[in-house]
């Protein structure tokens, strides 16, 4: 059935599955999603058993490692369960999740418990009437409380997501590095792309220079960290003084696609080979009613085998998908 790894036609090797395990989302974030959206039906889901099925077969062409997204998958009930199936797949190295944090303070220990490893909270800001601009619903205080939570918790590996757009929050770089570095977890900071609801202004983007300007001159100088994985999306950073770290995702300014290793699952179950991929090979005839393994090999193989050099933001030939952030999974 093919090469014993997901290697596409660019020589890029896959180990790294995104799950989407929602849609559904409770805020409405302008860069990710419209205010008005018709979510799946929950029959449409695919199950946590489902779901690990598909884990189990394609860990045997050597994915190693799992991000929990949506959505906000803390919005799916007893998302716990899925994580400590996960956690039992004896070739997966590490368990990630993605949240905006809202739901993560009742979730939190459950979701260490059963083996997730890492943490990865969404923060634009940190004014409240800017969130409610931003997301479109109030939210910050419970985004906050989940951060302080995953960190009384001990989790190991604790990273704030932020997306700059110029002329809504840009003026707040400095402030959130500020904030991450107190509570000694790192921030990764996200150029604005054309994935949400409204139509990208590429002016709007603030760019990864000046995000390390603005750094720069306002907390300390920034390094390279010598020893970032160079699969990663961030550019990571290290202060001069050894008192934190900054990462950046420089997806417009930048692209990593040529190292790309990543792999994602749609909440109703279409593999997408890139997040802007205009198209998708749907799994679920594979998962259910009955389970068929080497249809699920054949489906990775071609889906792998058709990915593209990149996403080509920078050229004329960019054609953005018609679906948003939240039903591909971020």
């Amino acid at each position: 059935m093919g090469s014993s790894k997901l290697i596409d036609n660019f020589g890029r090797v896959h180990n790294n599955l995104r799950i989407s395990v929602t849609d559904r989302c409770n805020l409405r974030c302008v860069y990710c999603m419209p205010e008005n959206v018709q979510f799946l039906d929950s029959k449409e889901l695919l199950s946590f058993e489902e779901i690990n099925a598909f884990v189990n077969i394609a860990v045997t062409r050597g994915i190693n490692k799992v991000r929990l997204t949506g959505g906000e998958p803390l919005l799916r009930r007893d998302l716990h369960k899925l994580v400590e199936y996960l956690s039992k797949i004896e070739q997966i190295q590490d368990i990630s999740l993605t949240t905006n944090g809202m739901l993560l303070t009742n979730q939190a220990k459950a979701l260490k418990e059963a083996g997730l490893k890492r943490i990865t909270i969404s923060l634009d800001t940190l004014i409240p009437d800017r969130f409610q601009d931003l997301c479109k619903r109030d939210g910050l205080e419970q985004t906050l409380e989940g951060i302080d939570a995953a960190i009384n918790l001990g989790f190991q590996n604790i990273k704030l997501n932020s997306v700059c757009i110029k002329g809504i929050n840009d003026d707040e770089v400095e402030n959130l590095a500020k904030f991450a570095r107190e509570k000694q977890i790192e921030i990764r900071f996200i150029e604005y792309m054309p994935i949400g609801a409204n139509p990208w202004e590429k002016a709007k983007v603030l760019l990864a220079h000046e995000i390390l300007e603005k750094i720069d001159s306002a907390i300390s100088p920034l390094i390279p960290a010598g020893n970032y994985d160079p699969m990663a999306p961030a550019m990571e950073f290290i202060y001069e003084d050894g008192k934190g770290k900054v990462g950046i995702i420089a997806s417009v300014s930048k692209p990593f696609c040529k190292s790309c290793n990543r792999i994602r699952i749609t909440a109703e179950g279409k593999l997408r080979n890139c997040l802007f991929a205009l198209e998708e090979t749907d799994i679920k005839p594979f998962l259910r009613p009955n389970l068929n393994a080497e249809g699920i090999l054949k489906a990775l193989d071609y889906n792998i085998s058709s990915k593209w050099p990149g996403h080509q933001f920078n050229t004329n030939d960019f054609i953005k998908p018609n679906r948003t952030m939240h039903a591909i999974g971020g």
